[in-house]
């Protein structure tokens, strides 16, 4: 065998395929603000992108069939006083948006019906868009906005006086504020939007349960100077994060909520380009997508048993300073696509890229598309700030495919995975189910350490008493039945199988008689060790030891002993017996052990 397995998976071959430029969307005056955000939102309906503009802040929506040049002069989405810095598309309507900017407010968006960057009037007629809300709260910018994936009208936004706050939209005002102590670098919901993670200046990593405005865990993040990422994996109880080493190397890490002490398998080093890594995740396919700011480069990578096996790469020359993913209900499911990235390129177009599984069949892949989060809440506002959980109802992408619009799918969860409530502190929950609870986690845990020490002692206090019991007979037997099991050429399973439970065991053995068999033709009293097991199974030792046996044999002689002659005879003969049948079995032994050696080193 070569040695080298290929890991099993439907994404190994996925691969990047870049759109042709008249099928880009041309003529963008992208902002050069320095502000660490994706620049770039999209939704299946609509693209936002910070804009580059004079006497104030601006970002324009483009709709994403209108692709092409644009017009020098377009509608954009004017009302701040000061720049643009983020925004983010409602996850339950197409048409709402949300901004946040260096003037410390946050406005809210509606996207008016046939709404087109091509309006059939002259430029000096082209009206700017007007925003259908405001929230002030915050005395100074707001870097990042970030509506929760699984309640309606609930928004988080960080700002630089080192606090996020959660607002209710409809309502227009905070309910709740996250004392972050730090400039926020990157925040990410929960899918059940009850948690909250985020990266800040001060190299922290912080989980909150957000309603007891309070983390619920904390630890050390990225070392680097430079900005680190943070984004939730979907329903698990796992996070992603990337940032730099004390040496700049960019990084990625993984971490467990329940234990956010150290990444799990530590942090893994990316490469040594200065640029910040953007990740996004893709629950349906359970991919990482990592774009690099500054580089043209997307790199894709599975995560399998807590661990992120790289797939490809998608190299471009053409550097990015924004990147969006599109939503999975969103992807062109007749191409096979899994994701859609939208990429800004030189600050003057955006590009798709689109990232597609290569197969034949043009009917629908029920295999790689999941049923994925819809365009229902899953609670209101007050719901949430209740206290319920839930995760959105799921819609089949098998209903998208065939045109037949958005369907839920019935029989999904609305409650997420128990491993995401734990590291919520509940406090007024009733102390008999904790202590039910614990109760039935102490015989799943006890018996795992004392099952080693209980094996430990097994092994070195009876090492004479766990080899005898199997015969020479059943000995040959298992090494026969091994050697067939080999010989048939089974399933690596099974053989590995046999390699883990019976292997070890007959080798110990094998050795053995071997020595045995060399002794019986120079001692009689070892030649009759063999017989114990057959002859005495259930009864104590000492009525099985070795000077039984020989004892009549060297009596023999004796004129005054008491055994009869016949029985004399039939001793003497019964060991001539045994003699030249373990003298047979050592041969055989000997041969089977030479095979299964040979066939080893052929597994080898």
């Amino acid at each position: 065998m070569s040695g080298r397995f290929v890991r099993s998976s439907k994404y190994r071959h996925v691969f990047g395929r870049s759109t042709r430029k008249d099928q880009c969307y041309d003529n963008l005056r992208v902002s050069r603000n320095a502000w660490d955000t994706n620049l770039l939102k999209v939704n299946p309906k609509h693209i936002a992108v910070n804009w580059e503009a004079g006497g104030g802040g601006a970002f324009a929506i483009i709709p994403l069939e209108e692709r092409g040049k644009l017009p020098e002069r377009i509608p954009l989405c004017r009302g701040h006083t000061a720049v643009v810095l983020d925004t983010d598309w409602n996850p339950f309507n197409d048409d709402l948006i949300a901004s946040g900017s260096d003037d410390g407010k946050v406005l809210l968006w509606r996207v008016p019906e046939n709404f087109t960057v091509r309006p059939e009037v002259d430029s000096e007629e082209i009206k700017d868009l007007a925003p259908v809300g405001k929230l002030s709260g915050h005395p100074k910018k707001i870097g990042h906005v970030l509506f929760n994936p699984a309640a309606e009208n609930v928004l988080a936004t960080a700002s630089g006086d080192y606090t996020v706050k959660i607002w209710d939209i409809e309502a227009g005002k905070p309910k709740l504020t996250l004392n972050i102590g730090d400039i926020v670098q990157s925040q990410s919901w929960s899918a059940n939007g009850s948690l909250m993670v985020t990266t800040s200046r001060d190299k922290k990593l912080r989980i909150w349960d957000v309603r007891q405005e309070r983390p619920a865990h904390e630890t050390n993040g990225h070392t680097g100077a430079k900005n680190s990422r943070a984004v939730w994996l979907g329903e698990r109880d796992r996070i992603a994060t990337t940032g730099f080493s004390k040496m700049s190397d960019r990084q990625l890490a993984l971490w467990d909520i329940r234990a956010v002490r150290e990444p799990i398998n530590g942090f893994k080093t990316l490469d040594s380009i200065s640029g910040v890594c953007m990740p996004f995740w893709d629950d349906g396919t359970n991919c990482l997508y990592l774009a690099g700011r500054g580089d043209g480069n997307i790199r894709y990578f599975e995560l399998e048993n807590d661990k992120f096996e790289f797939l490809s790469e998608h190299k471009s020359a053409d550097p990015q300073r924004g990147v969006a993913f599109m939503p999975k209900r969103g992807v062109n499911m007749h191409e096979n696509e899994v994701a859609r990235a939208y990429k800004t390129v030189n600050d003057q177009y955006i590009e798709p890229v689109s990232f597609i599984v290569p197969r034949r069949s043009e009917n629908f892949q029920d295999d790689i598309y999941l049923p994925t989060i819809g365009v229902t809440p899953a609670m209101s506002c007050s719901e949430w700030l209740g206290g319920k959980e839930a995760i959105p109802p799921k819609i089949s992408m098998a209903s998208l495919f065939d045109g037949e619009g958005i369907k839920e799918v019935s029989g999904v969860e609305e409650k997420p995975t128990g491993s995401m409530d734990s590291p919520e502190p509940t406090p007024a929950a009733s102390p008999k189910p904790t202590e039910a609870s614990k109760a039935t986690e102490l015989p799943k845990k006890t018996p795992e350490p004392a099952s080693p020490k209980a094996s430990e002692p097994a092994r070195e206090s009876t090492p004479v008493a766990a080899r005898p019991p199997p015969s020479m007979k059943d000995q040959g037997a298992s090494m026969a039945s091994m050697v067939d099991k080999f010989a048939d050429g089974e399933e690596e399973g099974n053989v590995s199988d046999d390699d883990d439970s019976s292997f070890e065991e007959v080798s110990k053995p094998v050795e053995r008689p071997v020595r045995s068999a060399a002794a019986a033709e120079s001692s009689s009293p070892r030649v009759s060790s063999p017989l114990r097991p057959k002859e005495v199974e259930t009864k104590p030792q000492p009525t099985i030891s070795s000077s039984n046996v020989p004892s009549p044999v060297t009596e023999t002689p004796t004129p005054s002993t008491s055994v009869p002659l016949n029985d004399i005879e039939e001793i003497k003969n019964l060991i001539a017996e045994q003699t030249k049948t373990i003298a047979e079995q050592a041969q055989q032994m000997q041969t089977l052990t030479a095979e299964i050696e040979a066939l080893k080193s052929k597994l080898k």
